[in-house]
């Protein structure tokens, strides 16, 4: 079967999951009794945070790699992933906006650290496409593009750390060492939710990486016929 065929069915499947997720979060799991009904969007910005770490830190582990090994299709790669976490790292600042609009009455608190975390490091990796498209194609883009994702990466476990050690108001803790402190149903809705963002996350880099590689042939063949 192709990739282009494995990619159908896995875009398929992402969407059947999302309607899952969709329908456990609005109508299946209980609603919370502090927050009410806009604690439910804690069941997409979570999992889509959780993902957009996942993206920046898979981009930087093929950035290694590049680095390790060399090969332009691991440049390509580490492009694509990176360029995902932005996409979810965006959506996780904007459905952390409005969850704390909605709950707390604030959109941005500058004086939270996490806040402030995550912004810098989705900034830092808005920056790798500026560097990297101000360069001329080639080995020394792909060495240099690789070197600054893996600088970024170092942000990743500090934003991430942050969130958990975090005590004020926009971040109330849903983990700790006792386990999840919601439902079942919660959780298991959770669970759902994550595996959805994070398959359409892997889809869409599929996608992306597939578009790449096509063009990249195409290009080559008008080389060749030129």
């Amino acid at each position: 079967m192709s990739s282009r065929n494995n990619t159908t069915l896995l875009a398929g499947g992402a969407a059947a999951l999302i309607g899952l997720a969709i329908v456990l979060a609005l109508l299946v799991a209980p609603q919370d009794a502090n927050q009410g009904v806009s604690q439910r969007i804690f069941y997409f910005h979570v999992p889509i945070a959780l993902t957009a770490y996942t993206c920046f830190g898979l981009g930087a582990w093929k950035a290694l790699r590049l680095l390790w090994v060399g090969g332009e299709r691991r440049d390509i790669e580490s492009y694509s992933w990176i360029h995902q976490g932005t996409i979810f790292g965006a959506l996780t600042l904007i459905t952390g906006s409005i969850w704390a609009k909605a709950s707390w009455g604030v959109w941005w608190d500058w004086r939270s650290n996490q806040l402030v975390l995550f912004l810098v490091l989705f900034l830092f990796y808005c920056a790798y496409f500026m560097l990297r498209f101000s360069l001329e194609e080639g080995p020394r883009r792909e060495r240099i593009s690789a070197v600054y994702a893996l600088f970024g990466v170092a942000l990743i476990p500090v934003s991430f750390l942050a969130i958990r050690l975090a005590s004020d108001f926009i971040h109330p803790t849903a983990f700790n060492r006792h386990g999840p402190q919601m439902t079942n149903s919660m959780f298991a809705t959770f669970c759902v939710c994550w595996a959805a963002i994070t398959l359409l996350a892997y889809v869409m880099y599929r996608v992306e990486l597939l578009g790449k590689r096509t063009d990249s042939n195409l290009r080559e063949l008008r080389e060749l016929l030129s």
